[in-house]
Formats: C-alpha cells, sequence, structure tokens
C-alpha cells in the first residue's frame, strides 16, 4: 500500500513563510496529479494547489501569488511553498495523489499562523 508522508508543518508568525514536503512511499503511477488541500476547524476541506505530472498546475485564488507548488518526478515528492502567511492559511494541510483509480490522502500537518 503506497502512503503518503507529509512534513514541514509548524508554527509561524504572520508575514512568514513556510515549506512542505510529501513524498510516496511506494510505486505509483507516473501520470498522476499531486497536491495540497487544508482543513481549518469547523470548514470543508478545501484545495490549495495541483500539480500534473505534466507540470500543470492550479491554485486556490486565496494564495496565487504567494504559494508555489512544485514536484519532483522522478522522487514522486511534492511541496509547497508558503509565503506571506496570514492568520487565516491556519489549517491541517493534507498531501493528496490521484492516478488511475487511486486517491490517496498523508496525515495531514498543521500550519498555524499566529503572532
Amino acid at each position: 500500500q503506497v502512503q503518503l508522508v507529509e512534513s514541514g508543518g509548524g508554527l509561524v508568525q504572520p508575514g512568514g513563510s513556510l515549506r512542505l514536503s510529501c513524498a510516496a512511499a511506494g510505486s505509483i503511477s507516473s501520470r498522476n496529479v499531486m497536491g495540497w488541500h487544508r482543513q481549518a476547524p469547523g470548514k470543508q476541506r478545501e484545495l490549495v494547489a495541483i500539480i500534473s505530472s505534466g507540470g500543470y498546475t492550479n491554485y486556490a485564488d486565496s494564495v496565487k501569488g504567494r504559494f508555489t507548488i512544485s514536484r519532483d518526478n522522478a522522487e514522486n515528492t511534492v511541496s509547497l511553498q508558503m509565503n506571506s502567511l496570514r492568520p487565516e492559511d491556519t489549517a491541517v494541510y493534507y498531501c493528496n495523489a490521484v492516478f488511475l483509480s487511486t486517491v490517496l490522502w498523508g496525515q495531514g500537518t498543521q500550519v498555524t499562523v499566529s503572532s
């Protein structure tokens, strides 16, 4: 069973930066979409950013210009560079991978933006 392992969450002050990383432990299809979603307390999980194996990206409007998603196809890793963080970015961030008929989720990593 393939697992997604996340790292990089934590506490940061408003305006600060964090980098999240996610690695697929196991073999996945070379054609896939990986991404990040987040869920704040009392809210539904929402898409943050996705990137295809071909490099296509899509971002939520709320993070455009502040977050950058990237990936390493050879290593099956995806990263999210988060700059100019705001308190409203506070949430549990989940890595996600979609390939063939499979949808995988990571265990989540907490990001807290607070002074």
